[in-house]
């Protein structure tokens, strides 16, 4: 987003929806997320022992999942924008490897805190039609 599109409080609406997001997640994925943030627990990169602790098959990882959202919510505000909280996100069920994960957000509230524009994203993730994460709430910030 250029300086020319920053989202701005004023022209936010409670019930807009943002523009969602798929994650397809092969292998390749979640070995280079497990990577990325250290973790190497085996649930997230190894199928035998994910299955051997009861998931039926490796899934992704908390920090991924939390990626996947703040990647969609980073695109909407645009860069004066902030991430001020992240709310109840809640993993319902395994968001699995070979699923595509579609994360969706809508704004449910607004206010204003002296002069900062608060607006709160209800988010969540689905992998075809059930909710894998969520529904929880990004509380960002917004300029004008």
């Amino acid at each position: 987003m250029c300086e020319a599109d920053q989202r701005t409080y004023d022209e936010v609406a409670v019930g807009d929806v943002l523009p969602g997001a798929s994650y397809p997640l092969p292998v390749h994925r979640l070995v280079l997320a497990a990577g990325a943030t250290r973790d190497y627990t085996a649930i997230h990169h190894n199928d035998e022992y994910a299955r051997a602790t009861g998931a039926p098959s490796m899934y992704a990882s908390a920090i991924l999942l939390q990626g996947m959202w703040e990647r969609v919510v980073r695109d909407w505000i645009g860069s004066a924008g902030t991430i001020r909280a992240l709310r109840d996100f809640r993993m319902r069920r395994f968001t699995l490897v070979g699923s595509v994960a579609r994360v969706e957000g809508r704004v449910i509230g607004k206010h204003r805190d002296g002069a900062t524009g608060i607006v709160e994203i209800e988010m969540r993730t689905l992998v075809e039609d059930t909710v894998t994460v969520g529904p929880g709430t990004v509380v960002v910030t917004l300029p004008g």
